[in-house]
């Protein structure tokens, strides 16, 4: 089933939804949270066509963020580009850090250009998304936008990324649910301004999604609409290219699963302060 959260231009509020084919049937619920609490979708006769709608994030407000850091070729690409080792740890546990739940931002939506950095990337990822009974529900696309100078100062200090990330996440265009999309196979990819960039494969994440949900749950308790990235498939971001000049307003940025579709969003205008910012940059 492919779940969505979708609103009518020129009316107030959003819906949750359901696709099929170009069209979206109303689901009776307030939000698609509430559908993933309950386990289970009660369809109205109401549909609309889907040229007539816009989506939005499936889950605007996700009660949590989490994002993993699950592919091998991703985190050796970087750590060797610092003259590290992928460290031993990183092969026992699946790790990840918070990001922030208020700053989610749905497909075809500008992402604003933040203050204080040049160095603006993509990242391109898979998210599960937990259902009743702490479990997954189902998969969206996730770009974790990175301020890769900002990121590099602040894990200097040995903490973050923080400031680097939380100023967008882009999550959709829909949620696949697991009977349709079980996350263990799809080719991924990542064009900019129609160039492909990147191209990885699900399949290659070295820690499962069980042992995601079950690092995640740990000592605590998961709740519907929780967000549970892979981290970024191997390639997947202009930080690993490393020959690539990173993203400037007006940029289009498509990222592409097989069996979930495409979440294309463009980068916004700079701000006077982070123009300002950037100079001695």
């Amino acid at each position: 089933m492919r779940l969505c959260t979708f609103c009518v231009p020129g009316e107030q509020g959003s819906y949750p939804g359901v696709l099929q084919g170009g069209t979206v049937t109303r689901i009776d619920a307030p939000d698609l949270l509430a559908v993933l609490a309950r386990g289970g979708v009660e369809a109205t006769a109401e549909s609309r066509p889907l040229v007539e709608v816009r989506l939005l994030a499936p889950i605007p407000e996700p009660p949590s963020i989490r994002d993993f850091f699950v592919f091998e070729q991703h985190v050796a690409t970087n750590r060797h580009r610092r003259g590290e080792q992928v460290p031993p740890f990183w092969y026992s546990e699946p790790v990840f850090y918070f990001t922030n739940p208020a700053a989610v931002i749905g497909p075809g939506a500008a992402v604003p250009y933040p203050e204080g950095t040049q160095m603006l990337d993509y990242e391109l990822e898979v998210a599960a998304v937990i259902g009743a009974g702490q479990r997954i529900a189902g998969f969206t696309i996730m770009n974790d936008w990175s301020a890769r100078d900002v990121q590099r100062a602040e894990v200097s200090v040995g903490l973050g990324p923080a400031k680097a990330k939380d100023f967008a996440t882009s999550l959709g265009p829909i949620l696949v649910t697991v009977d349709e999309f079980d996350g263990t196979q799809a080719v991924m990819r990542a064009l900019v301004n129609g160039e492909e960039l990147s191209h990885g494969e699900l399949g290659e994440m070295f820690h499962s999604w069980d042992a995601i949900v079950e690092r995640a749950g740990r000592n605590t308790r998961l709740r519907p609409g929780d967000i549970l990235g892979s981290g970024t498939v191997g390639t997947g971001c202009l930080l690993e290219l490393g020959n690539r000049p990173y993203l400037q307003p007006g940029d289009v940025v498509e990222l592409i699963v097989d069996g979930i579709g495409v979440l294309r969003n463009t980068i916004g205008g700079r701000s006077p302060q982070s123009r300002v910012a950037g100079a001695g940059l």
